[in-house]
């Protein structure tokens, strides 16, 4: 998993699944996907601690080195035994430098056992991603990189907000807005109450903010969730009693999609088309524009966008792509809401200056649209990072804006 994110620069959620599957346990699977995570989280203290060990570096893509970053953070991370994580490790180097790796290995770890602190409180952030958001976000940078420390909690979005109290009782949670329940991390989501009936689905509290926006039609109003898979916001736009069409061009990913309706009782049409080529029947009332992007925003539950140098500027001309499209689907008077998983400002908010003078009105997010302590953008956007409400478990980092066509 290591090497497919980090030479082959895929997606640890679409590398994960097919080597896993060959594991027989469900708990041997949720460990091996736990501890490729958490060194993807601590990779660059990790490899510190290693270089630091050793006479001469190892060469980044030694197996030498993705050995003991798995070891260490076993131990250092999840609490692992020395013994056996040796155990396990080490046969992984057969024919290769075993001595060398038990030997970094006992050294670190011999100094953890004599009281010293090797991993920092905060994960060190990568130099192009520290760089990056240096520059975009100055001393927020830090504080982002301190929601990434620890894996989120589980979130889930109700598909009736006014029996919030109930669920949230029920399931031993605490919410932070109506039609929201927050639980600790670690939970088997099917075996949860309410799965099975469709009260709610997995959504992070961020991500469900910009569904949020376009609020409730008057009468039969027609939406379009654009890039819609795998559907959670498809899910809340439908329960606000919108006529929903989800449009997406992966008609693998729409399947998920078109699963959670089946569970949740909810309604959409569902359609496999590239937006960037199809052509809608009739405009919309309102229509959220979820776009591609580089989704650094999940940084926190997927550590892997860390060590994946996204294409922005490309994402950048799709999005503007997009965006021009869905503002010429909408009727009179409906709104359009744009929102990125993000936290670089070219998918965010320099999409949003670029689509002043199309005939749109902005419609600034209101304090009262979000959780209490949210509050928006001094130019009525919504702007969520991982360093946001520490205390209550954070938040995924997010932007969104919203526009009414007259």
């Amino acid at each position: 998993m290591l090497d497919a994110v980090l030479r082959r620069g895929d997606p640890l959620d679409q590398a994960a699944p097919p080597l896993l599957r060959p594991v027989p346990r469900a708990d041997d699977r949720a460990l091996a996907l736990a501890i490729a995570q958490e060194a993807l989280r601590w990779l660059a203290d990790l490899d510190a601690l290693i270089d630091g060990a050793t006479r001469l570096t190892l060469p980044e893509d030694a197996k030498a080195r993705t050995v003991l970053r798995l070891m260490l953070v076993q131990v250092l991370r999840l609490g692992l035994p020395p013994h056996a994580v040796i155990a396990t490790g080490l046969p992984l180097l057969v024919g290769g430098p075993r001595r060398l790796a038990h030997g970094v290995f006992s050294t670190i770890v011999g100094s953890a056992d004599k009281g010293a602190d090797l991993l920092p409180p905060v994960p060190s952030l990568p130099e192009a991603v520290a760089a990056r958001w240096g520059l975009a976000w100055g001393e927020r940078a830090q504080a982002i990189a301190a929601g990434i420390a620890v894996p989120p909690p589980l979130d889930l979005t109700l598909a009736d907000s006014e029996a919030t109290g109930q669920w949230a009782e029920r399931l031993g949670g605490t919410s932070l807005m109506p039609g929201h329940v927050r639980l600790p991390r670690g939970q088997a989501v099917e075996t949860l109450a309410g799965y099975e009936e469709g009260a709610w689905w997995v959504q992070d509290l961020a991500a469900a903010l910009p569904a949020r926006l376009l609020g409730q039609p008057q009468g039969a109003g027609r939406a379009l969730d654009l890039c819609a898979a795998p559907g959670g916001k498809t899910l809340q736009i439908a329960a606000a009693g919108w006529q929903v069409t989800a449009l997406d061009k992966s008609a693998r990913r729409l399947e998920r999609l078109s699963a959670n309706l089946e569970r949740t009782g909810l309604a959409a049409t569902v359609v496999a088309a590239d937006a960037l080529t199809w052509e809608p029947e009739a405009p919309f009332d309102a229509i959220l524009v979820d776009a591609p992007c580089s989704a650094t925003g999940t940084c926190r539950r997927h550590p892997d966008v860390l060590h994946r140098m996204p294409a922005i500027e490309e994402l950048s001309v799709l999005q503007a792509s997009l965006l021009e499209r869905a503002a010429g689907w909408l009727a009179p008077g409906g709104t359009l809401v744009y929102a990125v998983c993000s936290l670089e400002p070219e998918e965010g908010e320099a999409q949003a200056r670029r689509l002043a003078g199309q005939g749109l009105t902005p419609v600034p997010v209101t304090a009262d649209e979000l959780p209490a302590g949210l509050v928006p953008t001094a130019e009525g956007w919504l702007r969520t990072d991982p360093g946001m409400f520490p205390e209550q478990g954070g938040l995924d980092g997010f932007f969104a804006a919203r526009w009414r066509r007259g």
